[in-house]
């Protein structure tokens, strides 16, 4: 199956900036786009942002547009998700998972969630 390995979180003041890591195996960005992911406890998975592919163009929530860049490095089968000014309400556990071009829904039948990496934003 696929995997991810998501890496780079930790605690930050409000305003700072982190930038999280997501090797892909098992898969290639020309299948699949690959789709960040965040979830507090007690509240539901949302999805964050979407890498580019063709003529499709990348995705960010609104709740992090204009803040939030998501990047690919084909050659490294890695993408980063650059967060900046960020917020409390960014506190989560951020997942990366292989998603179908242009959307945020999961190529399940290759992939099972990770554990992810902790993001907390407080001062």
């Amino acid at each position: 199956e696929a995997q991810v390995v998501e890496s780079g979180g930790g605690l930050v003041q409000p305003g700072g900036s982190l930038r999280l890591s997501c090797a892909a195996s098992g898969f290639t960005f020309d299948e699949y786009s690959i789709g960040w992911f965040r979830q507090a406890p007690g509240k539901e998975r949302e999805g964050v942002s979407y890498t580019s592919s063709g003529d499709i163009s990348a995705y960010y929530a609104a709740s992090v547009k204009g803040r939030f860049t998501i990047l690919s490095d084909n050659a490294k089968n890695t993408v980063y998700l650059q967060m900046n000014s960020l917020k409390p309400e960014d506190t989560g556990v951020y997942h990366c998972a292989p998603v179908y071009h242009g959307t945020l829904v999961i190529a399940s039948s290759i992939f099972d969630w990770g554990p992810g990496t902790q993001v907390t934003v407080s001062s």
